[in-house]
């Protein structure tokens, strides 16, 4: 069973007038010191009141990075707030920070109000935005493929930088972007960092399918076997080994150890992804954690050192 917590910044800033690193590096080494594959940094939700917070997500991965080994740490990133390029070498060069542990989390929805920050006061509609979204995904994982792991020489005496032939010109020319490539940042110590898609109509489930590592689920536990298992299909029908992405459900920290036991072994998911208050870290530390373990649901510690380790994707690193 893979477990996950997502850490909305702007919901911890709204607990406390003053919001510290300190704070939520206290929070992240827990949950590293508990095991959990992975801390999702989320900026605010899709369609949540405007809010303030004192972290920037991806700001904070690089800073969590320095006071933790081994926990994955994924930051949401918006497809409007960012240009493709840009984003695409922010995390690549955050995989390398962080040794292999870094992911981005995107979702298949706009953001209230976002748009018109950037130029676009009317915002996009959904099909456009999702055709975007498709294209803005297809060329950030293709520039994350831009250099062969061997491509780098640093050759002073022969004064080769790097093998021409193992650099891949993407020369993306699409319905939204245009992006010759490649990055100037290495390759990624995991080939490239996990991605994350969440907030999926039933219209953006084939592009999950195709791209994603990680798939956060929201609904009811009464149909999760049957999305589960219909994404799972996709998965295969794209060409890709039905393991290779991971089904993980969002459920809140009040969900009991018998609904997980159930759901899991009923394979409904691959794990969970739980939405809590930091307080609550202690209670499910002290009295969820050693629950699942003992049913066998959970690994001791970790078995590699990259994210795409602890989730059993393929990938660079350890696995």
């Amino acid at each position: 069973m893979h477990l996950t917590v997502s850490l909305n910044i702007a919901s911890m800033a709204g607990q406390t007038s003053a919001l510290t690193f300190r704070d939520v590096a206290g929070f992240v080494r827990q949950a590293e010191a508990a095991g959990l594959d992975m801390i999702i940094l989320e900026d605010s939700a899709p369609d949540a009141p405007a809010s303030s917070s004192p972290f920037e997500a991806t700001t904070l991965l690089a800073a969590l990075a320095t006071v933790t080994t081994r926990i994955g740490l994924v930051a949401a990133a918006s497809t409007v707030a960012h240009q493709p390029y840009n984003l695409a070498r922010r995390f690549a060069s955050l995989d390398i920070i962080s040794h292999g542990r870094a992911g981005w989390h995107a979702t298949m929805a706009q953001a209230s109000r976002e748009a018109a920050n950037f130029s676009r006061p009317d915002g996009f509609s959904n099909d456009d935005f999702r055709r975007r979204t498709e294209e803005y995904i297809g060329i950030v994982r293709g520039l994350w493929q831009g250099w062969d792991a061997d491509a780098l020489l640093f050759d002073k005496g022969g004064g080769r930088f790097h093998d021409p032939d193992k650099m891949h010109l993407l020369d993306h020319k699409g319905e939204f972007f245009s992006v010759r490539g490649p990055l100037n940042v290495a390759r990624s110590p995991q080939d490239q960092p996990v991605l994350v898609l969440s907030v999926l109509s039933e219209a953006d489930m084939d592009i999950a399918a195709r791209t994603a590592d990680v798939i956060l689920l929201d609904g009811s536990a009464e149909d999760a076997k049957a999305r589960h298992d219909d994404l799972k299909r996709r998965v295969a029908v794209c060409g890709r080994e039905p393991d290779s992405v991971k089904v993980l459900l969002n459920v809140g920290v009040d969900t009991d150890v018998d609904r997980l036991d159930t759901s899991f072994r009923s394979e409904d998911c691959d794990g969970f992804n739980i939405t809590m208050p930091p307080p609550a870290l202690d209670d499910f530390v002290g009295r969820v954690l050693p629950e699942v373990r003992r049913r066998g649901l959970l690994r001791d510690g970790y078995r590699g050192t990259t994210l795409r380790s602890h989730l059993g994707l393929a990938g660079g690193g350890d696995q």
